[in-house]
């Protein structure tokens, strides 16, 4: 099986990050199609594509939008979130620095579906070549007047703001990241009211990632149907291309364009070439750091669709797979995981606040060799009060990893404890 490239066809296409390149290749396309209907159409056509959000919880794009709160008198506004701060994950990285136009056409048919006339790109502080050529990219286009007071032609005030962060990983969470838009701390807020209700500056607004918002071009372009039928698994309800972003120990790791329900035996082993040499598969994170890692048995059963991830007990998330061979120590990579989260905590709650640290610290000493049979239980009871009573998922997902450690590997940290 090869990759299917589709938002990612001109990926290696010299210059595809220029105005006249991209244009060359079909670019800003869509737009023609895109004010042949009114807004609410294209709500209801994305709904009908079955686009689900490609930034974590995968939550259906076109439902997402029809929740905005209408007659508020306040402007809505549409924020893309790109702040990619998942370990593991870099694909957006690739869209923002290689195709930043893409981006740009995703946000103009965003905005008239939603009828925002200011789009905010949240990009994360260490993203500073990217930054740059989204500025530029931005700038080609008012030139060109697709963006402006008018769009093509259209009679349509739009504007885009890129707005770097500061390097929080907790300002990925939507709420967050509207905080820190609004120059306050990035802290996660009460839902509800959700964004599309209340968002930025208490005004309706709609956050999606980068990978989302590249997505809707193509289904303005070909239609819902055409996108639906990108699918390996007929019955499930995430079609459509997908990116990830494929590390560890395979022979050629990497960023690749999937079709949603590509088995994870033939990502691994046909387009990532399979493990290094002498080595064995041993467990994959499939979905960024954050989420409940597998065991080989269970992956190599299971699919790229969110159905499938989530029925063998994980979740797609960001689409970071991380790969690990037989060589792997999961109670060090467990460890290490709960470091970056104890770091990246942004202390609001207070079984994030004290529950990451406790990890780290239970776990640097069962892998010192120093550890108790009843740390084991301990760490249960830490995981277990963090995905209840966290404040935003960043707990959650914490306690996540964790688990998913512990329910797979328990072995091999019960032989820590017992030396």
């Amino acid at each position: 099986m090869a990759e299917r490239r589709i938002l990612l066809e001109h990926l290696d296409v010299p210059n595809a990050h220029t105005l006249d390149v991209w244009r060359a290749h079909g670019g800003y396309a869509s737009l023609d199609s895109l004010f042949a209907k009114e807004p609410a159409a294209w709500v209801d056509e994305v709904k009908a594509s079955g686009l689900c959000g490609r930034g974590g919880a995968g939550f259906p794009t076109g439902m997402k939008w029809s929740f905005l709160a209408k007659g508020t008198g306040k402007p809505t506004y549409l924020v893309v979130n790109c702040d990619e701060s998942e370990p593991g994950t870099c694909h957006d990285r690739q869209l923002v620095s290689r195709l930043p136009h893409l981006l740009v056409e995703g946000i103009i048919c965003t905005c008239w579906a939603i009828d925002a006339h200011h789009a905010f790109i949240y990009i994360r502080g260490e993203y500073a070549y990217g930054a740059e050529r989204l500025e530029a990219a931005i700038a080609e286009a008012n030139a060109a007047g697709l963006l402006g007071q008018t769009i093509n032609g259209r009679e349509f005030p739009l504007r885009i703001t890129v707005h770097r962060g500061a390097g929080a990983y907790i300002c990925g969470e939507e709420t967050a990241l509207l905080s820190s838009l609004e120059g306050d701390k990035g802290q996660p807020r009460q839902k509800p009211p959700f964004p599309a209700v209340a968002g930025l500056y208490a005004a309706p607004t709609i956050v999606n990632n980068v990978q989302t918002i590249c997505s809707i071009p193509y289904i303005v372009k070909h239609g819902a149907a055409w996108f639906a039928g990108i699918n390996l698994e007929p019955e499930s309800k995430s079609p459509g291309p997908r990116i990830v972003s494929v590390s560890g120990h395979v022979q050629r790791p990497g960023v690749y364009e999937i079709e949603n329900g590509t088995p994870f035996r033939e990502l691994i082993y046909d387009i990532c070439g399979g493990m290094l040499p002498g080595r064995d598969l041993k467990a994959v994170i499939p979905g960024g750091s954050s989420m409940p890692m597998l065991p080989k048995d269970v992956i190599l059963n299971t699919t790229t669709s969110f159905e499938s991830i989530r029925a063998a007990g994980s979740q797609p998330g960001s689409g970071a797979i991380i790969v690990m061979d037989d060589s792997t120590s999961i109670p060090h990579a467990i460890w290490r995981i709960a470091k970056f989260y104890a770091h990246e905590s942004c202390g609001k709650c207070t079984p994030c606040r004290e529950g990451n640290p406790w990890t780290v610290k239970i776990l640097g000493r069962i892998i010192a060799g120093q550890g108790d049979p009843r740390d084991l239980a301990i760490l249960d009871d830490i995981a277990e009060t963090m995905e209840k009573n966290s404040f935003c998922p960043l707990g959650i997902a914490a306690a996540w990893a964790l688990q998913g450690g512990l329910k797979h590997f328990r072995h091999e940290f019960e032989a820590l404890c017992q030396g």
